[in-house]
């Protein structure tokens, strides 16, 4: 048993873990794991501190993103209500203006129409004149002649104008 390679190691194994415990290395080794625990323990806490943090700055500006969203519908929907209510102005002021164009023409176009109306009745009772003037001179002589012919190119001037 002596002679046993695994019996020295055991009594070298336990030897070394005496000289050690003696030097008090065990509360070294055991101080630094406990100082690395808690600088593990520290990071994580600071990892799950930024996470809160980045958990509410994401929702933050989802929030943001959605009221923004938003108010740029109502921005396009009051554009489209504008559009279309400036499209109705443009339209109603264009029929408006049409309507007053056609009345202004219809209203020339008439005028027109009396003024040749009223010339071509000058022309005509300037022409009976003319004709009821040469018929009389030449089929009445003297002095009623004349107060004939007076008497008639006034009728006829009356009655054609």
């Amino acid at each position: 048993m002596f002679f046993d390679p695994e019996t020295w190691v055991a009594v070298a194994f336990v030897i070394l873990m005496v000289v050690f415990g003696y030097l008090g290395v065990f509360k070294s080794a055991i101080t630094a794991l406990d100082h690395r625990a808690a600088r593990i323990k520290a990071e994580l806490d600071d990892a799950a501190r930024l996470k809160l943090e980045a958990a509410k700055v994401l929702a933050d500006y989802k929030a943001r993103s959605a009221t923004a969203e938003r108010e740029a519908a109502d921005i396009i929907a009051n554009a489209k209500a504008e559009a279309e209510r400036i499209a109705a102005d443009a339209k109603a002021k264009m029929e408006d203006f049409v309507a007053r164009r056609t009345k202004t023409a219809e209203s020339k176009i008439a005028l027109a129409e009396a003024q040749a109306l009223a010339d071509v009745r000058a022309a005509a009772a300037e022409a009976a004149v003319q004709a009821a003037s040469t018929i009389l001179s030449q089929s009445v002589k003297g002095q009623v002649a004349d107060d004939l012919l007076a008497k008639g190119i006034n009728e006829v001037r009356q009655k054609l104008n």
